[in-house]
């Protein structure tokens, strides 16, 4: 029952990604849900998800190859020297404090995907180039997509939007090649950690890549703002959830 559980929500996970985003409302819930403590259910998690971002960034290595290479070099390190202090902060979290924090982190994902629009139409009035204040922005990103990566390519979205970018396919190919590495970083801190559950992870995987590629299909033939319905339902849904199972522990 529970692996049946895991299975049916990442592929929900990877069809919602494919989507638009936000997939991560159903792996960390579900895998809460089946009784893993909330710090390796979201580890778990990131690793559930992790394929789909491998996709993505070969999906644009067309428009990642435009970047001028040293200036992709940079953001690469940023971004995965933040991915690495945000995966440390999990590692020394309890599950209480981590589960304090939890509502609120899925709160903010799903306001951060619900406005995005208006986010990056916000962020692209301000612009400005990538300076130190721009790599400050990335790093803080990285280190929250580390932590908790919910809603991680609506913020990645918007950020760029306040450097200037415009282009949706050059944006949407540094946020999935950026998301790739944050990931990966990710990925292995918590392995080497011990903080993945590896039977659950590995179904997840499977499952999520499944969704992914069905997800192709419903993402032409949905309309937006449908889409936008069922993945903010879902969010505040969870969110819900988690401020329920906080207010009862307490």
């Amino acid at each position: 029952m529970e692996f049946l559980v895991l299975i049916s929500a990442a592929f929900g996970a990877g069809v919602l990604n494919t989507i638009a985003g936000g997939g991560t409302f159903l792996t960390f819930p579900a895998l809460v849900f089946t009784g893993m403590p909330p710090v390796m259910a979201n580890a778990t998690s990131t690793v559930a998800v992790f394929p789909g971002y491998l996709g993505g960034a070969l999906g644009f290595r067309q428009e990642l190859g435009g970047f001028d290479r040293r200036r992709l070099l940079r953001l690469a390190g940023i971004t995965l020297a933040g991915g690495l202090v945000g995966s440390g902060l999990l590692l020394v979290s309890s599950n209480e404090a981590f589960a304090v924090v939890v509502p609120f982190l899925l709160l903010g994902a799903t306001m951060a995907f619900l406005f995005g629009d208006l986010v990056r139409s916000w962020a692209a009035a301000r612009a400005r180039d990538v300076t130190a204040d721009g790599a400050l922005g990335l790093f803080a990103v990285a280190l929250y997509g580390g932590y908790f990566n919910g809603g991680l390519g609506i913020i990645l979205l918007a950020l760029f939007s306040l450097w200037g970018m415009a282009d949706l396919d050059r944006m949407n190919a540094l946020k999935s090649g950026l998301s790739f590495l944050l990931s990966a970083i990710s990925v292995a801190v918590f392995a080497v950690a011990g903080l993945v559950a590896w039977p659950q992870a590995a179904i997840m995987m499977l499952a999520a890549t499944a969704g992914g590629y069905a997800g192709a299909p419903l993402a032409r033939a949905l309309p937006k703002p449908v889409v936008r319905g069922v993945i903010a339902t879902v969010g505040f849904g969870m969110s819900a959830i988690f401020f329920w199972r906080l207010i009862a522990a307490g």
